[in-house]
C-alpha cells in the first residue's frame, strides 16, 4: 500500500501496512461479548473521530514498543476494542466484540523535520492519522497510525470515536499507554471505572425540569441555542493557531481582579476579540458554549478515572455590547455563573430526560455538526489538564503536537504550549472573512472602541 507525502514541495511515496491488534486474555473480560447502551452523555458528543497528532524527533520509541505497550495498557478498557452496532430498534449500541484496534504502519522516505512547518505546525495533518471512517458502525473504534520516517522519527496520529469517551476519559488512557511503554513487562495495568450504566441513573419517578432538548440536543427553541445555526461551507472556515505567552496570561489575570484560571480569563479574552472581529450588532446577543466536566459534579460522584463521556454544557450569554464593554472580571464572572449552573440538580435533569427519552424510544440528534457556522456564538473545549504534549513512550516528550482540522465554525481548542511552561495554544476555527481582524487584535489588552 502507498500514499504521498509532501517533501520540500516534492511528493514521495510511502509504504503502508496494516494490522488489527488485540490483547490476549488469560481469562476473558468480564464484559466480553455484550453489549452496552450509549448513555445520553454518550449521544450528546459530535458523532466523529477526533484526532491528535504528536511528533517524536529520533530516537523515538520502535513501533514494535508502541504496539506491545498498547496491547497491555488498552487490556482493561474492552470499550476501544469493540465496535458500534445498531439494535432491534435501529439505535446504536457498544458491542463488546473484542475486534480490536487498527494499527497502520507506514514508512516515509523523507525526514520529519521536512513534513513539519515553522514553529512544530503542520499545513495540513490530515495524512499523519488514519482516515476517518464515512461510517461509525463497523469500523475500529480506536484507529492508530505510526509514521516512521528515515531520519529515525515518528509521527504518531491517533483517532478515537467521541461517543466512547470524552476528552478526559481519553487523556487517561492516553497516558497509560505511555507508562505501559515506558516500564514493558512490568507495567502495572490499572483498572478504570467502565460502568457506563451507572453514571446515568434516572430516578424512579424521572422530573427532567430543564430543556435539554432544546439545549444539549436539537428540536427546540429553548436557551441551548440564541438562534438557529447556519451552515458554511467547509471551504469558507479557516483554522489558526494563537500562542499565548505565560507573561500575557499573567497580565490577563491581573486585569480581571479576581481569583480566575487560566483558562477562564483566556476564554474571556478571545470571547471579546472574536465578537469584536465578527463585527456583530451591539444589540445582538452572543453565547458560549463551555464544555464541563461532570464527574465531580454529579450526586454521587464519578471517579475520576470513569472512561466514558461524562460532559455538559454552560452558556454563558451577553449581548455584544456588554461582552465589548464590560471589564475582564465582569465578563469572567458570567463564565463562572453560568459554569456553576451545571450542578448535581441539572445532571440529575439531564440524565432523567435521557430516561423519558429511552423510555419513548426517542432518538436524539447531538446540536454540534460539521460546517456548522456558530457566529454569533462559539463553542470551546478546554484540554488544559489533559497533558497531550507531555506524553512520552520513553524517549522524551513529543517536539510537536499537531491540532486537528476543526471543522464546525467557532468551536475553539486551548491546549497547553509545548514550548513554554505556563504559556497556551488556541486552534480555532472561524469563517475566513473574519479572521484577518480577529489576527490583528488577538493580542490587544486595550478597551476595544464602542460604538455606543
Amino acid at each position: 500500500m502507498e500514499a504521498t507525502y509532501a517533501e520540500t514541495g516534492q511528493q514521495v511515496a510511502a509504504t503502508s501496512r496494516s494490522a488489527m491488534l488485540k490483547p490476549a486474555y488469560a481469562a476473558p473480560h468480564p464484559l466480553a461479548g455484550g453489549k452496552v447502551q450509549l448513555t445520553v452523555f454518550d449521544r450528546a458528543a459530535i458523532d466523529t473521530y477526533v484526532p491528535i497528532v504528536l511528533a517524536y524527533p529520533a530516537p523515538a520509541p520502535s513501533n514494535e514498543a508502541l504496539k506491545e505497550g498498547l496491547l497491555r495498557a488498552i487490556a482493561p478498557y474492552p470499550h476501544l476494542l469493540g465496535r458500534f452496532a445498531l439494535d432491534g430498534h435501529g439505535r446504536r449500541v457498544l458491542n463488546l466484540n473484542n475486534e480490536g484496534v487498527l494499527v497502520i504502519e507506514t514508512d516515509v522516505p523523507a525526514d520529519l523535520a521536512d513534513v513539519l512547518a515553522a514553529g512544530g505546525m503542520a499545513t495540513d495533518v490530515a495524512g499523519f492519522y488514519p482516515t476517518v471512517p464515512e461510517e461509525s458502525v463497523g469500523p475500529a473504534l480506536l484507529q492508530v497510525k505510526l509514521g516512521r520516517y528515515r531520519c529515525g522519527g515518528l509521527l504518531l496520529g491517533v483517532i478515537c470515536h467521541h461517543h466512547i469517551s470524552d476528552g478526559h476519559a481519553a487523556s487517561t488512557f492516553y497516558g497509560a499507554w505511555a507508562t505501559a511503554v515506558r516500564e514493558g513487562k512490568g507495567f502495572s495495568v490499572p483498572s478504570p471505572f467502565i460502568d457506563r450504566a451507572a453514571t446515568a441513573v434516572p430516578r424512579s419517578t424521572p422530573k427532567p425540569v430543564f430543556d435539554h432538548r432544546s439545549i444539549e440536543f436539537k428540536g427546540g427553541e429553548g436557551s441551548g441555542s440564541s438562534q438557529p445555526h447556519a451552515v458554511l461551507p467547509m471551504d469558507k472556515i479557516r483554522n489558526i493557531t494563537v500562542h499565548f505567552p505565560a507573561e500575557f496570561i499573567a497580565e490577563l489575570r491581573s486585569r480581571v481582579g479576581a481569583r480566575c484560571s487560566t483558562f477562564q480569563c483566556l476564554l474571556a479574552h478571545v470571547w471579546k476579540k472574536a465578537t469584536a472581529a465578527r463585527g456583530l450588532d451591539l444589540e445582538e446577543f452572543t453565547q458560549v458554549r463551555v464544555a464541563v466536566n461532570c464527574r465531580g459534579r454529579a450526586n454521587p460522584p464519578v471517579p475520576m478515572d470513569f472512561f466514558g463521556n461524562m460532559v455538559l454544557w454552560a452558556f454563558p450569554r451577553l449581548q455584544v455590547r456588554d461582552v465589548l464593554g464590560l471589564s475582564y472580571g465582569g465578563v469572567v464572572g458570567a463564565i463562572r455563573d453560568a459554569a456553576a449552573r451545571i450542578d448535581e440538580e441539572y445532571i440529575q435533569s439531564y440524565v432523567d430526560f435521557g430516561g423519558v427519552a429511552d423510555a419513548n424510544g426517542e432518538e436524539l440528534a447531538a446540536t454540534s455538526t460539521f460546517g456548522t457556522m456558530l457566529c454569533p456564538d462559539i463553542e470551546v473545549d478546554s484540554w488544559l489538564g489533559f497533558r497531550f504534549h507531555q506524553l512520552d513512550f520513553g524517549t522524551g516528550p513529543p517536539s510537536a503536537f499537531l491540532p486537528p482540522g476543526l471543522p464546525v465554525e467557532g468551536l475553539m481548542v486551548f491546549v497547553p504550549s509545548r514550548t513554554v511552561e505556563g504559556s497556551v495554544d488556541l486552534f480555532m476555527a472561524l469563517a475566513e472573512d473574519h479572521v484577518a481582524a480577529f489576527k490583528r487584535i488577538c493580542y490587544s489588552l486595550d478597551i476595544l472602541p464602542s460604538r455606543m
